[in-house]
């Protein structure tokens, strides 16, 4: 899966930035895939519904095939959670040219840091060396790249660079 972790504080515009860049792709005819991670441990499926319920009964892979929407939940093992997590998720996302990751700085991979001054004092990028580039319209001391958050489409080419040299 070729993918690219967009990193950044809380309210820094992580999730605005990738709606707008999954937009930008689409129209130009990229297949984009999406993952959100978390650090915090949230019950996906909801609790009491039966797909739940297969679940606490001990069911490894629950699926959920719905006319609007599929999912698919299991409990990663203790293997994954060390390993690389996304290897699982590599046949799910074999269409996709490639794959923007919100969050998850703390693995290997590519990754970029969305910043604003307004939400956090300094950027990731000053202590966290694997982070590429910081994009941001602020002024900002860095020692990698600064790419505008305002040019989109410049911004989207850059990243795509980034994708594939990978």
């Amino acid at each position: 899966m070729k993918r690219i972790h967009i990193v950044g504080k809380k309210n820094s515009g992580k999730t605005t930035l990738i709606a707008e860049l999954v937009q930008h792709y689409t129209n130009l005819g990229h297949r984009v895939g999406t993952i959100k991670h978390t650090h915090h441990r949230h019950e996906l499926d909801t609790p009491g519904k039966d797909s739940h319920r297969h679940r606490q009964a001990g069911a490894a892979v629950v699926g959920i095939l719905s006319p609007g929407l599929n999912a698919a939940f299991w409990k990663p093992s203790a293997e994954d959670e060390s390993s690389d997590p996304y290897r699982d998720l590599d046949r799910l996302f074999e269409p996709c040219d490639f794959v923007l990751v919100e969050g998850h700085y703390q693995i290997d991979g590519p990754k970029v840091e969305v910043w604003r001054a307004a939400a956090a004092a300094e950027p990731l990028a000053k202590e966290d060396t694997a982070i590429l580039a910081v994009i941001t319209d602020d002024p900002v001391g860095v020692s990698v790249p600064v790419w505008s958050r305002s040019d989109l489409a410049t911004l989207a080419e850059r990243l795509v660079e980034q994708i594939t040299a990978v």
